[in-house]
Parts: structure tokens; sequence; C-alpha cells
């Protein structure tokens, strides 16, 4: 497996970028990809037809793009660019634009970036990593702040945040026991997280979910899969739900399933409300 230092050399990062509109903007941080030797230009085409396509469904959280497409030809290594934007652009996406941050992937299959996802989800779910990176003054700061060394200021940070985000008050219990509306020791779970090529977003949302059961304690109860939009269909049957964003869940349709939307797959909070809604607790 391989942490985001691997996946995220300095060379990938330019900080305070200008861009006319999102396509610019992803044009941007797929040529970092190029000269680092991840991808062909190639990919970045396949990026911005899989928005054509799909929608703005990789903007996952708010000011946050996390542009990729599936493993293809064009991709040489697996990899990441990371592109902070120096004004926000649109995507389209009708509760977290604008974005000022173009996180890209490029992966040759859905296993060698798998732990820098979780990593990459646990930082940016914590409020504190989140602002070191987003004022870090040069690539090397921020590769730092990522790797839980010192922030800008000289601080430093921990590699796993102390205080995870706190879900809305919703007057159950901050940790609910499996009952006769939840998973109980006999039976184990599935949940579904979706997007439109299961390498991505979807393992994103997959990490932030496994974060709220890791907390409550289902872990043991409930298995969560990343899949993309034509194996959910398939393997909705499995499923107790499927989560995904707004986007693919238009696309995903009746599933004989239910499908929880959400919208920011960086927050816990927001992830707890869900999977509450989903067992009714």
């Amino acid at each position: 497996m391989k942490d985001l230092q691997d996946l995220l050399p300095a060379e990938a990062v330019r900080l305070d970028v200008r861009a006319a509109d999102w396509r610019e903007a992803i044009a941007v941080a797929g040529r970092l990809m190029v000269e680092t030797g991840v991808t062909t230009d190639e990919y970045t085409r396949e990026m911005v037809a899989n928005v054509e396509e799909n929608g703005p469904y990789i903007v996952i959280a708010p000011g946050l793009a996390f542009a990729h497409s599936r493993p293809s030809p064009a991709v040489l290594a697996t990899g990441m660019s990371w592109v902070r934007l120096a004004e926000p652009v649109a995507f389209g996406h009708e509760s977290n634009d604008p974005v000022t941050l173009v996180v890209a992937l490029a992966a040759q299959d859905s296993a060698a970036h798998t732990s820098a996802m979780a990593g990459l989800a646990r930082l940016l779910s914590d409020p504190a990593t989140a602002a070191a990176l987003a004022a870090a003054p040069t690539p090397e700061a921020l590769r730092a702040a990522l790797a839980g060394e010192r922030t800008p200021d000289g601080s430093e940070t921990t590699e796993q945040p102390a205080a995870p985000e706190q879900p809305a008050a919703t007057g159950a219990s901050a940790v609910p026991e499996p009952s006769a509306a939840g998973p109980r020791a006999a039976s184990l779970h599935k949940i579904l997280t979706v997007c439109g090529n299961g390498v991505g977003t979807s393992l994103f949302l997959k990490n932030t979910l496994e974060q709220v059961l890791d907390r409550w304690g289902w872990s043991r109860f409930v298995t969560v899969e990343a899949t993309d939009t034509i194996s959910a269909k398939g393997k909705a049957s499995e499923a107790v739900a499927l989560f995904t964003s707004r986007e693919i869940a238009r696309t995903l349709g009746d599933v004989g399933r239910p499908v929880k939307v959400v919208q920011d797959f960086t927050s816990t909070a927001e992830v707890d409300a869900v999977l509450r809604d989903t067992y009714d607790v």
C-alpha cells in the first residue's frame, strides 16, 4: 500500500493557480500528473469527460473537487496531484461550489491507493489539519502537513486527528447500541459507497463511513464496499443501503435498496446522521 507521501511528490503540487473554469482547473491537475510521469495527456481528457458524463459528483465537499477517471492505458503509474486555486471556480455542484482545491488521482487499480485515501479522508475531516493545508505557503509545507509533521506556522500536527468531528445534535445517544433496528452479532450487514468509477470518491466516502462505524463500535457488524455505478446495480440486493452523491443517486435510479445522499464526503457528522437515518437509531 502506498501512502500520501509516495503518491504526491512536491512536483505535483501547485498553489494559488489561476483557472478560468473547471475544465482548466482539471487540466492543470492533469498536466502535473503528466509532468511527474503518472499519466499521459489522454487521462486529463478522461477526467474532464467523467464530469461531462456523470455531473459534478467529484465535488465531494465544500470547495473540494476530487478529479479522477477509471484505470486505463493512459495511467502509467498510480499517483496524485494537488492544485489550490487563487480564485474559486464553479463546477456546477448545487451545494459544494465554488471549488478552491482540486485533488487529482490516477489509479492503475483499486488497491494501490486505498491506504492513501484513508489517510486523506481522516486528514480532511479534521478542521485543524484542513486549515493548515489551506494555508500552506509552499508545496513542501503542504506535504509536511499531510504527513502530520508541522503546520505552516511551525506548530506540530498529528497523523491521526485528536478530536474527530462530532455529529450534529440529534437527541440520540452518541454511540448507538446494535438493536432490532440495526445490525446484531448474528448478522453481517453491507453498505455500498458508489461513484462513477469505483476508485476515487467512493473510496473517500467509504473511509469516512468507516470512521463513524469504528466510533460506534459497529465495524464488526457492518462492512463497507466501494464500487461503481454499473457494479452497484448488480450488488444492490446484497446491501442494506447505498451511500453516494446526489448526481450518482440520479444515475442509479431505483435499485431496490435505499439510496442515501451524502453532500460532504469529509464530514463524519453528516455521515453519522445519514447512518442514523438508515438504521433509525
